[in-house]
């Protein structure tokens, strides 16, 4: 079925950086936004989602959102906390949930966001450590399970000590990471 309309935003910069795109980007963006929505909306009238609990409709629109608007990703609890309007704690327990309720179904984006941060590390020295940013800790956890599952005496992901959200990964696990995702590894640059 194709919808097409038209919304009044009465300020379109604000909505624009609140979401994080340009302006010249915005409708393309709201789209993808009222797809989820419809979507949402769609399948409580038909009763095949009925939610009683506002955090459960919540969960589902967050898992909505990761389907249609990031592309497949996982976001991070920050980008949460500005849509939703919620703070840092309630985004990130919203995160687990739906990582936890909608496990199977978020199975390839749990991958592809692990794989971006893979493909995004920083080697610090020919023999590592990797340096990652990224503020999830949800994230974290799964690249943690996956660690566990590939081989339970590799070294997990730690937090750099002294920073708010950057963290470590050896080597051998940066290294195990990538072969079990299939991720070329960032090789160590020496800088000039």
């Amino acid at each position: 079925m194709r919808l097409q309309f038209d919304i009044d935003i009465e300020d379109e910069i604000e909505l624009a950086s609140i979401i994080g795109c340009e302006n010249d980007e915005l409708s393309t963006k709201v789209s993808s936004f009222g797809k989820a929505s419809i979507i949402e909306y769609l399948e409580m009238i038909q009763g095949v989602k009925v939610f009683k609990r506002g955090s459960d409709i919540l969960e589902y629109r967050l898992f909505l959102l990761v389907n249609h608007v990031f592309d497949g990703k996982i976001p991070d609890e920050q980008v949460i906390s500005k849509l939703f309007q919620a703070t840092a704690t309630e985004s990130r327990g919203y995160l687990r949930s739906i990582i936890s309720k909608y496990q199977y179904q978020l199975k390839s984006a749990i991958d592809d966001t692990i794989k971006e941060i893979l493909s995004n590390a920083e080697a610090q020295s020919i023999s590592g450590p990797y340096n990652i940013t990224l503020n999830s800790m949800n994230v974290i956890e799964e690249l943690n399970k996956k660690l566990t599952a590939i081989d339970g005496t590799l070294a997990p992901v730690s937090k750099k000590r002294g920073s708010v959200s950057t963290y470590e990964v050896t080597k051998s696990s940066y290294e195990k990471l990538c072969q079990s995702l299939e991720v070329q590894p960032v090789q160590y640059v020496e800088n000039e």
